[in-house]
């Protein structure tokens, strides 16, 4: 059910209420949230709220998985300076010549 917000135009009281979406409009501040002492029957008015908001929660849902792809892309541009890429070397270039075993000693 959603909620919705009111104001009373008499009392000048905000509340919320839960109501189902087919419950007829509220038309009167209704006694146990009336801002008077003695219940003064005022004429409420919906108020124009923005909402609740929507939010993923769990494993499966990331902060990043609805970005455009001008953001992906500068993101990886930026991953891409800051790390430049490593020296690739081939194998015999970085070991040292073996050298044979002097025969004789052990």
């Amino acid at each position: 059910m959603p909620t919705y917000e009111y104001v009373c135009e008499k009392c000048g009281k905000e509340f919320e209420l839960f109501r189902s979406m087919t419950a007829a409009p509220l038309k009167t501040c209704p006694a146990e949230v009336c801002g008077q002492k003695k219940w003064g029957h005022g004429r409420v008015k919906k108020k124009i709220s923005s909402g609740g908001g929507l939010i993923f929660k769990g494993s499966g849902f990331y902060g990043t998985d609805y970005r455009s792809e001008g953001y992906k892309q500068s993101a990886k541009d930026a991953i891409s300076d800051s790390h430049p890429p490593a020296k690739t070397e081939s194998k015999a270039e970085t070991k040292p010549a073996a050298k044979p075993a002097k025969p004789g000693k052990k």
